[in-house]
Order: structure tokens, then C-alpha cells, then sequence
């Protein structure tokens, strides 16, 4: 089977040996969780000076705008214009990527997804964040101030940003109705269009798919008493790992660029995948016969928080980008354009920009709790008295994408 690449194309082997060799770097960070150590205590900022002229951010694609993409979508250059901070964007396409990118060094800020927050923490790369010093700080989502994936012995370590689901993307022409069920990109079956499913659906490449597979089988197989889907037993493991083999031979891509999805779905014949609102807006707007769901199992979902690297080298620009992230139309514009929710309710009524009540209900506003957001696995869990860590996570997804 042949892959293609926003740099070309490769073959199945090709596309494993390259995932295989960032496995090496992100194993590293990955021991560090498997039993969570003490984070970082590094200084905090006692309040905000001169800006230093620049701030370098690792963010999802999509999540800083300066409107290249599309000119109604720009919340950097007002505040380049404000604070004299020139914002420079490092676009990351998964979790893993972005821990390694931090690891790396060079990056003052990242937009951390919870199963890479808890990473970065334990793993002493990012530092507590001086809330007292964000004046809007009292304006964010009270569900979010001291989520878990941010907060560790009652320290802040970023400002949430946004949040929403991991939702099942898919073509009106290839299903009659809505999907009801994540069993279309499980398991093989005929769709409505009377053409089987096999090679016509994705899954997301990260290893933290597991938790999608986990999440199913919560469901389907109560019997392996799964509570949370990150938090897994080896029998639990081992079922989850089950199904991830038996999607596999339903695959046609393993995806982490939003933007080859969009293009697979448009060219390829992809009919079905696990997705992000991102993919979704874009494609209808595009005119594109696509729609989503959260299906009857529910799905898991992200909780973003802006995070500042330990040895940040501008962390004025850095705490003023933070406290711009909560106070200008960043959140209310971003909510539309991502088809995700701000963490300042407020940026859905305020007028601040383009959101409304109305659209933030729609992107699931009032579904916090039905969302089981991304955190990172590790062996002392809460609900039961030892579960598979996310190290193990890595290099066996791997192998199931490998054919292991």
C-alpha cells in the first residue's frame, strides 16, 4: 500500500521506519511518567517587564492565526502591534512531537493537549505559572483553573486555552444517516453507499488512539471493567491493543497532518475517521459533503494549556501572550475557526468577536462532561492499583501501526 506525504510519497515500510526512529526520542520522555516524579521548581516571574521582542510558541496547526490562512482570522498582529513582541509559530501535529520539540529547547511557549501537560511537567520542562501576573486570569472557565492536567500540588503550570472533542468525521454520501457508532473505523462492515468500509477510513497516529480504542470497549465489552481509558490493566491493555490490530487491516492512512486528512478526504476516497472540529469546519466551508458526530459511546477530547518552557527566554512576552490569549478576540474568533471552546466563557457572549451562544453550544459547551480528555497514562492510577504507562503506549502502537 502506497502513503502519501505533504513531501511526497512512501511506502508502508518507509512510513514505519520514520515513526520508528522518532519512537527513540519519545521514549525518552515517556519514562518519565511511568511513575509521575516531582516537577520543576523553577522561579516564577513577581511581575511582567519590557517585552523582549519576541515570543516562540509550539502550537497546534491552526491555533495562531495571523490571517494568512484567512484575513477575518488574526489575533497575533494586534498584539505584536501592542506589546512590540514579534510571535514566531513552530506547528506541531501531535503530542509527542510537541514534548520532543520542548525537550529540544528553544521555545518559550507550547499549546500542551493533556496527555503531553503531565509529560512536560514531570519530564521538568515547563515551569508553574505566576497567575497573579494575568489579569484575566479570574475570567477563566472555573472547570478549568485547576484541572489535573496542569496543575500538580495545587500549582498552576499554564493557562487553559481551549478544549472540545475528538469527533467521528464523515461523508453524507457514504452514510444515508449519521453514524451512530465509532464500529464504522473498528470494525469492518457494508456502509450505506453498499461499499464495505476496508480501506476507506483513517486512524489518528499518535498512541494515544489506544484511549479511543479503550473508550469503545468500555462500551461494547463492559465486562473488562474499564473505568477511565487511560487507565488500563494488561488484560484491559492487551483487548485494547486487540482491536487496534483488527482496525489496522481497515486503514488506509494513519493521520497526524489535519491537512493531508482534508486532502484524503476530498481525493482519496476516505469516508470515516476520527477527527478534530479544525478538519470539519474547513471542509464544509469548502462546500464539501461532510458532517460529524459524537457518536453513542461518547469520544475521548483535549483540554489545551498554554505552558512556558523552563528556561524560557522571553518570559515577559510570554506571560503578556498568555494574558492576551484570555482577554482579546483570540478566544472567540479561535472557537469558531477551530470549532472548538474557549476557556473564558465569557468569549461567547461578550461580543469580543465572531462567537456566539448559539455557536458555542454547538461546538458541545454544555458536553464537558461527556468528554474524557487526553492525559497521560501511568502505572499508579486512580482507579485501580497498576496500569500499563504511556512508555509502553508508545513503542506498542508502533508496532500495531508495523504490523506487530
Amino acid at each position: 500500500m502506497i502513503f502519501r506525504s505533504s513531501t511526497g510519497c512512501f511506502t508502508r515500510i518507509e512510513e514505519v521506519k520514520q515513526m520508528e526512529k522518532m519512537l527513540r526520542t519519545l521514549l525518552a520522555a515517556a519514562l518519565t511518567t511511568s511513575v509521575f516524579v516531582s516537577p520543576a521548581s523553577a522561579e516564577m516571574l513577581t511581575e511582567v517587564g519590557k517585552g523582549e521582542g519576541q515570543v516562540n510558541i509550539v502550537a497546534w496547526p491552526g491555533y495562531i492565526e495571523r490571517g494568512e490562512t484567512d484575513k477575518n482570522f488574526d489575533w497575533v498582529t494586534s498584539f505584536e502591534q501592542k506589546t512590540g513582541c514579534k510571535v514566531q509559530i513552530k506547528t506541531a501535529n501531535t503530542s509527542d512531537e510537541m514534548v520532543a520539540l520542548m525537550n529540544e529547547g528553544g521555545f518559550d511557549l507550547v499549546t500542551a493537549s493533556g496527555d503531553a501537560s503531565l509529560r512536560l511537567i514531570a519530564g521538568k520542562r515547563v515551569q508553574p505559572v505566576n497567575t497573579s501576573l494575568i489579569p484575566s486570569w479570574g475570567t477563566v472557565d472555573d472547570r478549568l483553573k485547576s484541572a489535573p492536567w496542569h496543575t500538580v500540588d495545587g500549582k498552576h503550570y499554564g493557562v487553559p486555552y481551549m478544549w472540545g472533542p475528538n469527533v467521528l468525521m464523515y461523508n453524507t454520501e457514504a452514510f444515508k444517516t449519521p453514524p451512530t457508532s465509532w464500529k464504522v473505523v473498528f470494525e469492518e462492515m457494508t456502509l450505506d453507499d453498499g461499499k464495505s468500509n476496508k480501506g476507506r477510513v483513517q486512524a489518528y497516529d499518535g498512541p494515544i488512539h489506544i484511549a479511543d480504542a479503550a473508550n469503545y470497549l468500555m462500551a461494547h465489552k463492559p465486562e473488562l471493567g474499564i473505568r477511565s481509558p487511560y487507565e488500563l490493566n494488561a488484560e484491559q491493555y492487551a483487548a485494547a491493543l486487540d482491536l487496534l490490530r483488527q482496525q489496522r487491516t481497515l486503514v488506509s492512512r494513519y493521520w497526524h497532518d489535519a491537512f493531508i486528512q482534508m486532502d484524503d478526504f476530498k481525493n482519496e476516497g476516505v469516508v470515516a475517521s476520527g477527527s478534530w472540529p479544525f478538519q470539519v469546519n474547513l471542509l464544509q466551508g469548502e462546500g464539501l459533503p461532510i458532517a460529524s458526530v459524537i457518536p453513542e459511546e461518547g469520544a475521548t477530547g483535549w483540554a489545551d494549556t498554554t505552558m512556558m518552557h523552563i528556561d524560557a527566554e522571553n518570559p515577559n512576552c510570554s506571560y503578556m501572550w498568555m494574558e492576551h490569549t484570555l482577554s482579546s478576540n483570540l478566544m472567540s474568533d479561535l472557537s469558531v475557526w477551530f470549532g472548538a471552546n474557549p476557556s473564558v466563557p465569557a468569549a461567547c457572549t461578550d461580543g469580543r468577536g465572531m462567537q456566539t451562544a448559539e455557536g458555542c453550544t454547538k461546538n458541545g459547551m454544555d458536553d464537558f462532561e461527556k468528554i474524557k480528555f487526553w492525559t497521560t497514562p501511568v502505572s499508579k492510577c486512580a482507579s485501580q492499583d497498576q496500569c500499563v504507562p504511556y512508555y509502553r503506549w508508545v513503542s506498542d502502537y508502533i508496532g500495531v501501526i508495523g504490523g506487530r
